[in-house]
């Protein structure tokens, strides 16, 4: 190894949510393997430390979201995000992860080396502006896919005269810390899960606060406790407790999913009915509240208590479906003709998505096109050799897949030293790449699409959005279907003839 160079059993990639889930999945199961994490800002806890807007939260519930061997102990079932903050450092100081991680550390480049059985990993040290290399045998990223730099913003017509009076539109992922809403006028461009948010946060203090969307989302209600996790917490052992919840609030998630895709028009008249017995009566909800798609073909939104609902009952935000005409010097002139005075304008637009951190991967010099490559088990690539990329739910909580990608990449890891291998690679030959990585019709999915790795039409190269069936596949499942292992004799071998 040339010198200079750290070396390290398993190098993660990413220090949120999913990589110190990862790393403290490894220092219990895999003590024996040295682990070193890299991320690229100057702290820890990816989503929940980045984003900084009013009312930050969960929108999965904590059961679900928390890690499978790190009971969620909150009173809160939908939490802030500082809470979520604390329960992720938290977490890393109790299985020591804290000590893993180096901070400022942006991977730039990982090139895989056949002959030695290993990644060289070219990090930029954002703090020094200096180059390092990290050498490892096994290569895990748990950046997610969002591009948390620079979010999504569309181009709006006449902005520059709006913001020479009133200053910029503000994107939530670069919230001013110093913002003053209270008494404002403010506008939410957008209706996602951010836009939803915000403006029940912002209105307990605004002026009013208007949601501008360009098409409705569904937006389903959710108690912000569980009163059985509270009363089985009163029971049982927290641990039990915990494990109880987590399961059943996952099979609700599923069968919410699944009714949405054999029976979308009953679970449209389910949502409608919810809708319409939180807003006001003769409220206009087949105008604001009921989009021209089918649930869950587009991520559904989640509200705790009722919140944007009541918040609009009360009169102090309200909806307008319609599209930007052009910004003004006082707000924002729809197509429709309608005004909206605005102080401050908030552009919820949503995220661009950055596939594997932005990294360049090269196996043996040869760069790898992801587009080209085939997703196994929806955690790994074919012909990526000691690779594995945690990419969670869209359909239910990030957390419930990332837990079992760090389960399945524990098994694996133990499998190979048992069995002497040094390197395994998924294999898709005869597999047909079908079917895209994400099965969403969201606006940031459509965008990427075609720069992610494909799906097969089966298992294992079928990437399941169902928790039951990943646990029967990861968990349980086979662990040498569709790879091939080299074992660490063919690396000697090869070694040596190369300096021969």
């Amino acid at each position: 190894m040339s010198p200079g160079v750290e070396t390290t059993d398993i190098l993660i990639v990413g220090a949120g949510l999913s990589g110190v889930g990862a790393a403290c999945q490894l220092r219990h199961e895999c003590p024996d393997k040295s682990v070193i994490v890299l991320e690229a800002r100057d702290t820890i806890g990816g989503t929940w430390d980045l984003f900084r807007y009013p009312g930050i939260r969960s929108d999965s519930d904590m059961f679900t979201l928390g890690y499978r061997f790190r009971p969620w102990t909150d009173p809160k079932a939908i939490a802030d995000g500082p809470s979520i903050l604390r329960y992720i450092h938290d977490a890393a100081q109790e299985f020591d992860v804290d000590k893993l991680i180096r901070l400022n550390h942006r991977v730039v480049n990982a090139n895989w080396d056949s002959i030695t059985a290993r990644w060289t990993v070219e990090v930029h040290r954002t703090d020094t502006d200096e180059l390092v290399t990290v050498s490892c045998s096994f290569l895990y990223i748990c950046t997610g896919y969002y591009r948390y730099d620079e979010g999504f913003s569309p181009k709006f017509p006449g902005v520059e005269q709006y913001e020479r009076r009133h200053g910029p539109v503000i994107h939530p992922q670069h919230w001013p810390e110093d913002l003053d809403y209270r008494g404002k006028r403010v506008v939410v461009i957008g209706s996602g899960a951010t836009a939803v948010t915000l403006v029940p946060t912002l209105a307990e203090s605004a002026a009013h606060v208007t949601m501008l969307q360009r098409s409705p989302t569904y937006v389903a209600s959710r108690p912000a406790s569980d009163a059985i996790a509270d009363r089985l917490r009163e029971w049982l052992p927290q641990t039990l407790a915990y494990a109880i919840v987590r399961w059943k609030n996952a099979l609700q998630g599923i069968a919410t999913f699944n009714l949405s895709r054999r029976r979308p028009e009953l679970m449209k008249r389910m949502l409608r009915k919810a809708a319409v017995k939180q807003l006001p009566e003769g409220y206009a909800v087949d105008t604001h509240f009921a989009p021209s798609y089918n649930p869950w073909d587009q991520r559904m939104c989640l509200v705790p208590d009722g919140d944007l609902f009541t918040a609009i009952r009360d009169g102090r935000a309200s909806v307008a479906t319609d599209r930007i005409d052009t910004f003004t010097e006082s707000g924002i002139r729809l197509q429709s003709g309608a005004e909206l005075e605005a102080d401050i304008v908030i552009s919820a637009t949503g995220l661009n998505l950055l596939a594997i951190g932005g990294m360049r991967l090269e196996v043996d010099g040869r760069t790898v096109d992801l587009s080209k490559t085939v997703s196994y088990k929806g955690m790994m690539l074919s012909g990526v050799p000691n690779f594995a990329w945690t990419i969670g739910y869209t359909n239910a909580s990030w957390t419930l897949k990332a837990d079992l990608v760090a389960e399945y990449v524990c098994r694996l890891l133990k499998h190979m030293d048992e069995n002497g291998y040094a390197a395994v690679t998924p294999d898709a030959t005869g597999a047909t790449a079908v079917n895209p990585f994400l099965d969403l019709a969201s606006g940031y999915v459509k965008r990427s699409l075609a720069e992610l790795p494909k799906q097969g039409d089966q298992a294992p190269w079928r990437l399941h959005q169902n928790y039951v069936k990943d646990v029967r596949l990861l968990r349980r499942g086979p662990i040498d279907d569709g790879v091939v292992f080299t074992p660490a004799v063919s690396v000697t071998d090869d070694r040596a003839r190369s300096i021969a």
